[in-house]
């Protein structure tokens, strides 16, 4: 839902002048201006950020049978485009530093799997990666990185937006998402071919003929002019929405990082977060169990970190490259709610729920 109401605005615009079809003012002008807000010369709106990976690794030159570096602490949707293209996954692990890729495992990865035809990168919770350890290792073996900033939307690392350092950066504009257009994705890149092919398998591949002709596979992927007009009226809000989130952060860490074991998630001095969720680990006597359960007896929702893609009933049979740290933060991490239209009131309902537990 917007804060200032910017949306009915462009979706007005839309049905007025017929164009509701994924083509029209409102997809070319969130693209110019999503482009322009997160620093990049070139963005392709798609349908979710889960074909905005799909189309990524395809434009990267993924298929059948390569092998694709992926962390393995992150959502499905990371993992599951790589398995559209017949390619592999190999999981990587995290480390504590960032709850991200880590540098060494990758490495190790490296070594074990030589030929590696893309690293996709994930910036988990809105913590951005280490990006230039990462970029430094995969610079010298001559292999692209795409960059999933599904969460990190209004994110920096060293000054920078995240989704901008890579080959290819995708974000998602899915209903959790720090803005939404109820569903939906961007690819950006500073390569315009790239993004101009995006587009073209995006609009079932269509050619440029008088008739209907097809000499590519397509896919019915273009963000639709409607919900492209609710992404530009989103887009305005994005500085007000990292603001109360990170507000939101500070306010469980001012109440409740006095606990004994009780950590936040890791925010470096090079990471500016939008803080997309506010996550603790714990260290001690309380368990995540015992938070969800304590919150949910009294009608507040929280959730486990990702469970990692190795644990996973789907992936368990690809490689994984250590995985412990993943499993660790999975095992002791929990979400808080920190949607941002929660009161101080609300807030201080949670927090008085997880206090009562340490009593």
């Amino acid at each position: 839902m917007s804060d200032e109401g910017f949306e009915q605005e462009f979706v007005k615009e839309a049905f007025d002048t017929g164009w509701i079809t994924p083509l029209g003012k409102n997809v070319t002008e969130f693209e110019n201006e999503f482009a322009q807000k997160v620093g990049v010369s070139n963005a392709a709106a798609l349908t979710t950020g889960t074909a905005a990976i799909h189309l990524a690794l395809k434009s990267a030159g993924v298929g059948k049978g390569d092998i694709v570096f992926c962390p393995t602490l992150t959502f499905s949707a990371s993992a599951n485009p790589i398995l559209y293209l017949n390619a592999i996954p190999v999981f990587i692990d995290s480390d504590l530093t960032t709850w991200n890729m880590s540098a060494s495992s990758l490495e190790k990865a490296f070594k074990k799997f030589p030929d590696v035809k893309a690293v996709l990168v994930v910036h988990l919770y809105g913590l951005s990666t280490d990006m230039d350890k990462i970029l430094d290792i995969c610079k010298n073996k001559n292999v692209p990185v795409i960059e999933d900033a599904a969460e990190s939307l209004g994110a920096y690392y060293k000054g920078q937006h995240t989704g901008t350092f890579g080959d290819l950066g995708i974000f998602s504009f899915n209903g959790n998402k720090i803005i939404t257009t109820s569903g939906g994705g961007m690819v950006v890149s500073e390569d315009s071919e790239k993004i101009a092919k995006i587009k073209f398998w995006a609009t079932q591949s269509r050619d440029k003929a008088r008739h209907y002709q097809h000499s590519e596979m397509g896919y019915n992927y273009r963000m639709s002019n409607v919900l492209a007009g609710i992404g530009r009226g989103q887009l305005k809000v994005l500085d007000k929405r990292v603001a109360k989130k990170k507000y939101i952060f500070e306010f469980y860490k001012r109440e409740l990082a006095h606990l004994d074991g009780l950590e936040f998630m890791p925010i470096n001095k090079w990471n500016e977060p939008n803080y997309w969720l506010s996550c603790i680990l714990l260290k001690g006597k309380v368990k995540p169990l015992q938070i969800m359960e304590a919150l949910e007896k009294d009608n507040i929702e929280s959730r486990p970190v990702w469970k990692p893609m190795h644990l996973q009933p789907f992936f368990e049979k690809y490689e994984v490259i250590d995985g412990e740290i993943s499993q660790y933060l999975f095992e002791n991490g929990v979400c808080l709610p920190s949607d941002t239209h929660m009161t101080d009131e609300d807030l201080e309902r949670v927090c008085i729920t997880i206090k009562e537990l340490w009593k």
